[in-house]
């Protein structure tokens, strides 16, 4: 504990270009919640193109930044080894209580050289595809089960598997019944389009490309949600300034529950910000941006809360037969809405935030 009493969280996790936003994003929303609990918390982050430094910042915590790599390699950018020890020496001399990691190039080999300087281990992950030294594991994946885990981890790791523990700021619990209530009847007058804060591929100039061939009815109208640090935020900003139909480009929003509980219909990436829509019973057609994804956009449309959109370069053909059939029966957006909303219910931070603070879950 700190010396005030409060338990020292340092949560490790990186944003880039190629990595994108979710995993520094999600610990956000974990950390915001551990610090309503009077918890200490703090990052350390690797400066890449496209880090998300100054956002957390912004919201007020600490970050310890590890120097750029001279020789970019993988999805960490150095080697582990050298990882741990600025990792280790950004803890300074005060005792760290939990080691948070969200990253998909750490695993055993970082963790079990830092133990003696972290209590306890908490792992972030979504692929179940290499070991880890921890004492408690989130994957908040639908499908996901611990047994995927059980020979990955220790046998005292406690797990917890699926979207009960998604990652999400209490807005979209909050609002989540006046949106369940809008959509009881089905309708579609507004599509929110949204790829994530980088959107690598420029699906979002894609799917733009696809409702302008749709022939959308005159009452819709579109908004694209972008990063400020899009590659191709400014090309959108054409693309939508030429479209035939009502759409705008709005960028690094921090009211995302309210914008999806006004919607009627998301095109998004099948990342961690599925979870989002579900809560909010919002149905929605989902691109796989990266591999991490597919199975989340597979599980999601064999629910029937989402349609498979593909990869970026399959949405040509694959969203405007989508957008034509919701146009002719929108009354089917109410049915995956409900079953949308049972897969999530919004509460899952704080179900992560008790099983870290008190050594339990709900």
């Amino acid at each position: 504990m700190t010396a005030a009493g409060q338990p020292r969280i340092v949560l490790r996790a990186d944003a880039s270009l190629e990595i994108g936003t979710g995993h520094v994003m999600r610990c956000l929303v974990l950390a915001e919640e551990l610090r309503e609990r009077g918890a200490d918390c703090e990052f350390v982050c690797r400066e890449l193109p496209g880090h998300r430094i100054d956002e957390i910042r912004r919201r007020g915590f600490d970050v310890h930044v590890l120097p750029p790599p001279a020789s970019p390699m993988g999805w960490l950018g150095v080697p582990v080894e050298l990882d741990v020890t600025e990792t280790r020496a950004a803890f300074g001399d005060r005792p760290v209580d939990w080691l948070v990691v969200d990253h998909y190039g750490l695993d055993a080999r970082w963790e079990r050289p830092l133990r003696p300087a972290a209590r306890k281990i908490m792992v972030i992950d979504d692929l179940a595809d290499r070991p880890h030294e921890c004492e408690l594991l989130l994957d908040q994946n639908l499908g996901r089960a611990p047994g995927d885990y059980e020979a990955l981890v220790p046998p005292h790791c406690q797990l917890l598997c699926g979207p009960a523990f998604a990652l999400l700021r209490p807005g979209f619990a909050r609002l989540r019944p006046l949106s369940l209530e809008r959509r009881a009847e089905g309708g579609l007058e507004r599509i929110l389009v949204t790829m994530g804060g980088i959107d690598k591929a420029d699906a979002t100039g894609q799917v733009l490309e696809a409702l302008g061939a749709s022939r959308l009815p005159a009452e819709i109208a579109v908004t694209v949600v972008m990063g400020s640090r899009a590659p191709w935020l400014e090309q959108v900003r054409a693309k939508v300034a030429a479209l035939p139909f009502r759409a705008e480009v709005v960028v690094d929003v921090d009211d995302m529950a309210e914008r999806m509980g006004a919607s009627d219909f998301a095109i998004g990436a099948a990342g961690s910000t599925s979870w989002e829509r579900c809560c909010m019973g919002l149905p929605s057609a989902l691109v796989v941006l990266a591999d991490n994804q597919a199975p989340i956009c597979r599980e999601l449309a064999a629910a029937g809360a989402a349609f498979d959109l593909g990869a970026p370069d399959d949405i040509a053909r694959t969203l405007p037969p989508i957008i034509a059939d919701l146009v002719r029966d929108p009354a089917v957006l109410a049915t995956m809405s409900a079953t949308a909303a049972a897969i999530c219910d919004g509460r899952g931070t704080a179900r992560v935030a008790d099983a870290l603070l008190a050594g339990r879950g709900e």
